[in-house]
């Protein structure tokens, strides 16, 4: 059974071998050719299943299991901005300093240094046995005051519900236990072994 994420960054393909105990996972690159994937879906959701869809056609491999993810940041104060904006919320080709910049430039603009917020991660999962989408959700608020330098994003300005440290000053254990995608792959994780127990039965050896 081929398990392929759609996506090329090796970065996550070792966090989702890690959280599945599995070494056959792959980048769908590793496979075919790259490909553009348009990604015009209105929730984190529809994201993550219009790329899932798109790279289990690809493949052309009915027994691959393809797993995608979309997330971003919510932050209440602006009616849930970025959302599935967050990875080009300053622009088509920002960076991750773009894109914090001009987060912090928009509570500033409201006259304000914090505000309630949220990570949202959508965890797509399409294979011939159907489709599934699950979701992990981290809780806690931004700050217009940067701190930090252990992480990528919007880290330096996320202080997680019940901590005084951004994600850039906390430690990458303590990141991992809260993050909302670790807890996305915990849902994965159950149904994909739900996929694997199926076909055990179903074509028992």
């Amino acid at each position: 059974m081929n398990i392929v994420l759609a996506t090329s960054n090796q970065g996550k393909v070792r966090e989702i071998r890690e959280t599945f105990h599995e070494r056959d996972i792959v980048a769908y690159t590793d496979v075919i050719k790259g490909f553009e994937i348009i990604e015009d879906g209105a929730t984190f959701k529809a994201n993550a299943l219009i790329k899932a869809r798109a790279v289990y056609t690809a493949l052309g491999d009915k027994n691959a299991i393809v797993i995608a993810d979309d997330s971003g940041i919510s932050v209440d104060v602006l009616g849930g901005a970025p959302g599935i904006y967050s990875a080009r919320y300053g622009g088509d080709h920002a960076s991750d300093r773009d894109n914090l910049h001009k987060l912090v430039q928009a509570l500033k603009d409201q006259g304000l240094d914090t505000s309630p917020a949220h990570y949202t991660a959508a965890i797509a999962i399409v294979s011939q046995e159907g489709e599934s989408c699950v979701h992990g959700w981290m809780y806690g608020h931004v700050t217009t005051h940067l701190r930090g330098e252990n992480g990528f994003g919007y880290d330096p300005m996320f202080i997680p519900l019940g901590f005084d440290k951004t994600l850039g000053e906390l430690e990458s254990s303590i990141k991992k236990e809260l993050s909302h995608r670790s807890k996305a792959l915990a849902l994965a994780k159950i149904l994909i072994e739900q996929i694997k127990t199926l076909r055990t039965h179903c074509n028992p050896l």
